[in-house]
């Protein structure tokens, strides 16, 4: 899944400087952070699609921090990168929720490998999603309800298409800012209610609108349970 977001976790300077390199090249977006507190922080501020975990910590067990992604964040894919080989340690570190479990060292083109598995199970491709009647095909850019096919607009859809393939997550407006319209595109976080605005309005007449919930004082959530 080229351009999905990344954040890496990991005290070691040197094979920071090496992943990032490395699946920068890939084509993915990085983020790193060094202690647990960095690292919460930006999966708190930034829309990221998976996190490369490193145990050891300055601050804190890598462990601990799974613990809270798990809480806080139950869909976010993690993968333990990590020096500790010990059966227990992976038992324990896949116990508590890790998606895959790598030790040092490793082959940047295996986890690459293991990365792409995960993103595939986790985040919307190129294949249609429905939910109830509501359809939405990323080839075609088509939306419908039922048999009616909504008129969305580019931005609409990309905002759609995200939300479809990421229920029940919550992201804040500076997360949906990088995520649908790009970091590198300055818009005001307003531009975002805008947008939802819009997309409830298109969804009101088959009182789907519901779907797109505001959570207040975090942002927004697309839950297909309500």
């Amino acid at each position: 899944m080229k351009h999905a977001s990344l954040l890496i976790v990991e005290d070691d300077i040197g094979i920071q400087e090496m992943l990032n390199f490395s699946l920068t090249q890939e084509g993915y977006s990085i983020h790193s952070a060094y202690t647990v507190k960095e690292g919460w922080e930006l999966i708190e501020n930034k829309a990221i699609d998976l996190v490369l975990l490193d145990w050891m910590l300055p601050d804190n067990s890598g462990i601990d921090l799974l613990h809270r992604i798990r809480k806080y964040h139950s869909k976010l894919p993690v993968i333990m990168v990590t020096a500790k080989t010990e059966e227990e340690d992976r038992i324990l570190g896949l116990d508590v929720g890790a998606d895959d479990y790598v030790t040092k060292p490793f082959s940047v083109r295996e986890l690459n490998s293991r990365i792409q598995a995960i993103l595939r199970r986790s985040m919307p491709d190129e294949q249609p999603i429905q939910i109830g009647e509501l359809f939405l095909d990323p080839i075609s850019h088509r939306v419908k309800i039922a048999d009616t096919q909504l008129d969305l607009s580019p931005t609409e859809f990309r905002l759609l298409h995200y939300f479809m393939g990421h229920t029940d997550r919550v992201f804040s407006r500076s997360q949906l800012l990088d995520q649908v319209w790009g970091e590198q595109v300055y818009v005001e976080e307003r531009t975002v209610d805008v947008h939802i605005r819009r997309l409830r309005k298109q969804l009101q007449p088959y009182e789907m609108d519901s779907l797109l919930q505001t959570v207040h004082g975090s942002g927004y959530r697309f839950s297909k349970l309500s």
